[in-house]
């Protein structure tokens, strides 16, 4: 979609918001595919360092939507949320974390913050993020970074997980 030229604010906001959405829906749509056609062992295998795995990827990304469409919109706390305190506590995988469950619990999230942003402008602050007050265009495009992070990471988790696969078939 290209920006219209219009001396219209309104006009070049509409345009602007749905680009935003636009790739936002891209990328929540590409983090959470990730998952598609592995094995559940697949999904939580460790393959560097940190507590980074495809099924942990997507469980984080749950966690981030909450926290930047529910506690900054909403100023309810982590807790009133249910959502671990910090980021790297939500890619903990518990026993009962399945492709399926993550999955449906990370497009929920994604419902939710569509919901939550809807009747907001972009230049409307929220006012429940830790940094303070900010622009719902400001999370949008640090959305917009965040996921497009993690699609890399998955991608490259993804390729090691199937080239595995295939070498030893």
């Amino acid at each position: 979609m290209i920006i219209p030229q219009s001396t219209d604010p309104s006009v070049f906001h509409a345009a602007l918001r749905e680009q935003f959405e636009a790739f936002l829906y891209e990328h929540r749509s590409a983090l959470n595919d990730s998952l598609n056609g592995l094995t559940e062992e697949q999904a939580r295998r460790s393959l560097v360092t940190s507590k980074t795995t495809l099924l942990g990827l997507v469980k984080h990304a749950t966690f981030v939507e909450k926290v930047w469409f529910d506690e900054a919109i909403t100023c309810r706390s982590r807790t009133e949320i249910g959502i671990p305190d910090s980021p790297d506590e939500s890619f903990d995988l518990d026993d009962g974390d399945t492709i399926a469950s993550v999955q449906r619990a990370y497009q929920q999230a994604c419902t939710a913050s569509r919901q939550a942003a809807a009747e907001l402008s972009l230049d409307e602050l929220v006012r429940g993020n830790r940094r303070g007050p900010l622009p719902l265009r400001w999370v949008y495009l640090h959305m917009l970074r965040e996921l497009a992070q993690h699609c890399g990471h998955a991608d490259i988790l993804r390729e090691q997980i199937l080239n595995s696969t295939t070498r030893r078939g």
